[in-house]
């Protein structure tokens, strides 16, 4: 006779087991790490997925959602994060060391994709804090240099060292391998700080992202009518919950249009962090 508890099919897991590639602290608010990519794990650039670290007690595992920093085609799947001294995970995530496990979710999802956008001219990926992250996959997926002619990564922080990843913006990624020579001609980093004096080589730059849209400076800068066209612009929103709301009324009286995997329009966010 067969026994039949031993014959069962073991249960299969809900997370990835993926070892720690490398780990980089930006502040002591701040940091990045990248994981292991399993064969089998397929995302569009800008989706989330969920992040996390077994239980020390053996129970469930603590899990957060988390933008993949990645393109889609990448081979390593890259993370940014704050830290949180009291946080249930980030008080521990934030102490891992290459080697390390850490847990992921085995289904990405997120509305912050191509997808679900119609046709444009300018995409606009507006971000505060680890906001930046989605657009760090975006800004190296090829499709997006192929649907718009023009991209502007706008990302707002509270000091200048804040602004992760601001030399990759700046330099770094004109050597990409695939999309190098594209981000040099097409793509735009506009960087502002609301707390203390940041001033760029193209003059001041100060204030939350909204009040530079309200008084017309953001388009000044970059030497483009004021407003957005939704003949022209599409715009992505990831961040703080104040800076997203504020931000799609805004566009909402340029008449543009919220959009969906389901139904594209002219701007998206992700609801997912916003609650």
């Amino acid at each position: 006779m067969t026994d039949v508890a031993a014959s069962a099919p073991a249960k299969a897991s809900a997370f990835h087991e993926l070892e720690v590639l490398w780990v980089r602290h930006w502040t002591d608010q701040l940091f990045s790490f990248a994981i292991a990519r399993p064969e089998d794990f397929r995302f569009r650039s800008g989706e989330f997925v969920m992040i996390g670290l077994p239980a020390e007690d053996g129970g469930k595992p603590i899990l957060r959602a988390y933008s993949i920093a990645s393109p889609h085609w990448d081979e390593q799947l890259e993370f940014l994060s704050i830290k949180v001294p009291d946080g249930p995970l980030t008080s521990r995530l934030q102490r891992i060391q290459p080697g390390d496990t850490v847990l992921m979710g085995k289904k990405p999802t997120g509305t912050l994709v191509l997808d679900a956008l119609t046709g444009g001219e300018r995409l606009w990926l507006i971000g505060t804090g680890t906001g930046l992250a989605p657009w760090i996959s975006v800004a190296r997926d090829p499709d997006t240099y192929a649907r718009f002619n023009r991209v502007v990564v706008c990302h707002t922080v509270r000091n200048v060292a804040d602004l992760t990843y601001r030399d990759f913006f700046t330099s770094g990624i004109h050597d990409d391998p695939l999309i190098g020579d594209e981000a040099k001609a097409q793509l735009t980093y506009y960087p502002t700080v609301t707390r203390e004096a940041f001033d760029t080589p193209d003059g001041e730059r100060g204030g939350r992202i909204t009040d530079r849209i309200k008084s017309g400076a953001l388009f000044a800068d970059l030497g483009l009518p004021a407003g957005f066209s939704p003949e022209r612009d599409r715009v992505m929103l990831c961040g703080s919950m104040a800076m997203i709301k504020e931000t799609g009324e805004l566009l909402e009286t340029f008449g543009l249009k919220e959009g969906s995997n389901a139904e594209p329009g002219d701007y998206v966010l992700e609801r997912a962090f916003v609650g």
